[in-house]
């Protein structure tokens, strides 16, 4: 599937809603459990020693295991790593689950292992459920690169987040904010239950709400609907008749955002009940030019993909190993520098509305 980006989205975040990230989040995972299953992989990647100026290696089999599979979100991600390991000319592997429960990418981990792969890119569905299985591929000397949503740092080499959690979570209450006009009721409609990147941002919207600036805000309820269309919709629904007073519904997950956009601008909800969240500009274009959706935000997804296929061609081939103040290049993306405990921050989203939407195609 080819995916044309019309324009890279690099808006600085003082001019747009969305804080500076990154997930992420698809962040997208910051994942706080730092523990569960074999550590020995992580032993072995921390004896290691960079060597900056080591060519990167051809024919590096790459293999993507994202959250699901046909996801609008996750196709435009993993097509940016198709084109990534195209470019380095290595060989682009993608499996996947049609569910995203916690423990459907385990057998999956455990095949790209037999197979021995090179490097095994993962949003984790769970991020402690996936690493017995990852540290065994570490083991196996396979680099694991997590992206979007991230696995406990234990279990990985290194993480791409698409924005710091911190900022992802802020720019979501602002908007939410903005919306409501500074009070009301707002709720969330979120993808897992065990989803990493959406519970760390809700976690920072739950505190950003504390605070007395956003005193007349109350969040009323977090629904999921599972990264599902139709369980999305439901649940959209359901929010909406049992909190009449609902002035915002906050989907920070391109499935729900869709979903309850759809639901809302069909109904008598329309106008009343505002929607907003991490949405994708060509699944939501329809929502924001009928009115429904004011403002949403998101990073290049495709870019997310991309990075996270040279972050672990960079590690097989030894330029990195996953320790804070390394540097690699990442083809079109320019140079990037490891953070702490591995994370890689791909940079600051866009913030879509009608102003704009019409410049980017993805």
């Amino acid at each position: 599937m080819t995916f044309r980006i019309s324009r890279r989205m690099a808006v600085p975040l003082s001019t747009v809603a969305v804080v500076s990230l990154a997930l992420t989040a698809c962040g997208g995972g910051t994942t706080k459990s730092s523990s569960s299953g074999d550590t020995s992989g992580a032993a072995a990647t921390t004896a290691a020693k960079a060597d900056p100026n080591a060519p990167l290696k051809e024919g590096l089999k790459i293999a993507y295991l994202p959250k699901q599979l046909n996801n609008p979100y996750t196709d435009v991600e993993v097509g940016g790593g198709k084109v990534a390991v195209g470019e380095i000319k290595g060989d682009y592997k993608l499996v996947g689950p049609n569910d995203a429960s916690a423990s459907s990418q385990v057998s999956y981990i455990n095949t790209l292992i037999q197979q021995q792969q090179d490097v095994i890119v993962v949003a984790a569905n769970d991020p402690n459920a996936v690493c017995p299985s990852l540290n065994q591929a570490r083991k196996a000397g396979i680099k694991v690169v997590s992206f979007d949503s991230d696995a406990s740092k234990d279990c990985r080499d290194a993480f791409i987040n698409q924005a710091t959690t911190q900022g992802i979570g802020e720019s979501l209450v602002k908007m939410a904010s903005e919306l409501a006009g500074g009070a009301g009721e707002i709720a969330v409609l979120s993808a897992t239950p065990n989803a990493t990147n959406q519970n760390s941002w809700i976690e920072v919207m739950k505190t950003e709400l504390a605070k007395p600036e956003n005193a007349k805000l109350k969040l009323v309820k977090v629904a999921y609907g599972n990264d599902d269309d139709q369980k999305s919709f439901t649940e959209a629904q359901g929010l909406l008749q049992s909190y009449p007073k609902l002035k915002v519904i906050v989907s920070p997950t391109t499935v729900g955002i869709a979903a309850a956009s759809r639901y809302v601008s069909a109904s008598s909800y329309k106008g009343k009940v505002a929607i907003t969240g991490l949405g994708l500009p060509n699944q939501m274009r329809q929502y924001v030019k009928d009115g429904t959706v004011k403002k949403f935000a998101l990073w290049n997804p495709a870019d997310i993909g991309y990075l996270a296929a040279y972050a672990g061609a960079a590690l097989k081939s030894g330029q990195i190993t996953g320790a804070e103040g390394e540097k690699f290049k990442a083809g079109k993306l320019g140079e990037y520098t490891v953070g702490a405990a591995g994370e890689i921050v791909l940079g600051p989203p866009t913030e879509f509305t009608a102003a704009n939407i019409d410049k980017f195609d993805f």
